[in-house]
């Protein structure tokens, strides 16, 4: 006979994501859901609040049937370096412009990782921020400026 192991993380995370997914389900719900071919403003967020409930009932039921290892150290390196970067970026863009912006995220974002070395994140973000500069600035032709005003441009 198979005995159940209970993984208490995996049943957190799944009633987590239930409530999470309730509470957005109960918000879309006062505004109009319309049908599927006429969606209303409501249908959308309805429906991924649907799937969050969804995919936690599946993590709980996960947690009562699979074996688990034990979970590992905690990658703060990375959530520190992560999390923050889109911020930075967000709060850059207009002041730095595109270029230096997204040069710096990326650099502060190549960080998070302990084997990356300073040469190759800066190989790395030089050609991540050229090829976003041809694609967003030439190919697509969107109307950013590249430089901005607070490095006198």
């Amino acid at each position: 006979m198979k005995s159940l192991s209970f993984s208490t993380r995996d049943i957190v995370c799944g009633l987590f994501f239930i409530l999470a997914g309730l509470f957005f389900a109960i918000q879309a719900y006062g505004l109009d859901l319309g049908t599927a071919f006429r969606m209303g403003p409501g249908y959308f967020p309805f429906v991924l609040a649907g799937i969050l409930i969804v995919l936690g009932v599946i993590v709980i039921i996960q947690g009562t049937q699979i074996e688990h290892e034990p979970m590992g150290p905690i990658a703060w390196r990375g959530m520190l370096l992560i999390l923050p970067a889109p911020i930075f970026f967000g709060l850059t863009i207009r002041g730095l412009g595109f270029v230096p912006s997204l040069f710096l995220t990326a650099l502060i974002a190549a960080f998070a990782s302990n084997k990356m070395r300073p040469g190759m994140a800066l190989l790395l973000v030089c050609a991540l921020t050229i090829f976003s500069v041809v694609v967003f600035s030439y190919a697509l032709g969107l109307p950013f400026r590249r430089f901005g005003p607070w490095l006198g441009q």
